[in-house]
């Protein structure tokens, strides 16, 4: 049974239902579409956090399916910023306390405002990180939502 993580805990706290999965990491490749081929899952369902800065109002979070990317323009305007742009990997882990492939939107060192992709809210359940690498979450949108102290955006583009 696999360690739980911080947000899995903080899940527990919030009395939300989620389930723990295990995949096999593959540190040449952190990608969403081979989390997902590990996982078994289509790869609309799996989920990617990432980390941005906008020009106005500093760092913020978008959790975007694997198989579409951030659009910046979008991102900025949901956010108050004028321009956004991803943060530079070197900062994740002293920002959100997360490395890359295991970066999650629950329980960062510190809350940033976070927008989940509106075609989340399409499946019964998706997966996102659970914290670590080789571990995801299976919930529901709308728990995750709550759980990050999210709102659900138009944020992403086919990539």
């Amino acid at each position: 049974m696999a360690e739980k993580t911080n947000a899995a805990r903080i899940l527990d706290k919030m009395k939300i239902r989620y389930e723990l999965v295990e995949y096999t990491v593959d540190p040449d490749n952190l990608a969403a579409d081979h989390v997902a081929e590990e996982l078994g899952e289509p790869i609309e369902q799996v989920f990617k956090t990432l980390v941005l800065r906008g020009d106005k109002n500093g760092v913020f979070v978008c959790v975007i399916a694997g198989n579409r990317e951030v659009d910046l323009k979008k991102a900025a305007k949901v956010s108050g910023n004028k321009k956004a742009e991803m943060i530079a990997m070197k900062e994740l882990l002293p920002l959100t306390g997360y490395i890359r492939g295991g970066c999650t939107s629950i329980g960062m060192k510190k809350h940033y405002p976070t927008y989940i992709s509106e075609e989340a809210l399409s499946f019964p359940e998706i997966y996102v990180s659970a914290g670590k690498r080789g571990l995801q979450l299976k919930l529901a949108p709308a728990d995750l939502m709550r759980a990050a102290d999210a709102k659900s955006a138009d944020i992403a583009t086919e990539l």
